[in-house]
C-alpha cells in the first residue's frame, strides 16, 4: 500500500526517535527527504545522515539525531503543508517560528530552502515544515 505522506512520515520516525532517545532512525530514501534532511543538518537540529541500498531498488536513509546535555535538539518539529491542503507563502509572507529562533523548511523553485535562506534569496515556495 502506498504511503500518503512521506515526509510527514519521516518527519513522525524523527520525533518518536528522540522521544525514544535513540541515536539513529531509518526511513525510506527520496530526494526530497534527502533535501529537508540536507537543511536540518545545516541548521544544526540533527548530526547527519546517510543513504544505503536495503535491497534491489530499494534505498534507505539513516539519520542520526542530536541531543544537547541528554535534550533532543529538535524540540518541536510539525509538518505545515499536508497532502490534502497545501500551504504556499511568497518571501515577505514566509512564517516566522518562535521569534525567530526556529526555521520553516520550503520547498522553493531554487530547491529546498530553510525561511532565512528564501528570504535572502526572495524567492517563497511550499512551506513543508517547522522545526524549533
Amino acid at each position: 500500500m502506498p504511503m500518503t505522506d512521506p515526509l510527514g512520515d519521516m518527519l513522525t520516525r524523527i520525533r518518536n526517535g528522540q522521544q525514544a532517545r535513540k541515536d539513529s532512525v531509518v526511513s525510506p530514501a527520496s530526494k526530497l527527504r534527502a533535501n529537508v534532511l540536507e537543511v536540518l543538518k545545516r541548521e544544526g537540529y540533527i548530526r547527519g545522515y546517510s543513504e544505503y541500498e536495503q535491497g534491489p531498488g530499494r534505498r534507505e536513509i539513516r539519520i542520526e539525531l542530536k541531543y544537547h546535555e541528554g535534550e533532543p535538539a529538535i524540540q518541536w518539529l510539525q509538518r505545515v503543508s499536508k497532502p490534502g491542503r497545501r500551504i504556499y507563502a511568497g518571501s515577505k509572507e514566509l512564517p516566522r517560528v518562535r521569534n525567530g529562533l526556529g526555521i520553516s523548511i520550503v520547498s522553493t523553485p531554487k530547491g529546498v530552502l530553510s525561511d532565512a535562506e528564501a528570504r535572502e534569496l526572495n524567492v517563497g515556495g511550499e512551506v513543508l515544515c517547522t522545526v524549533f
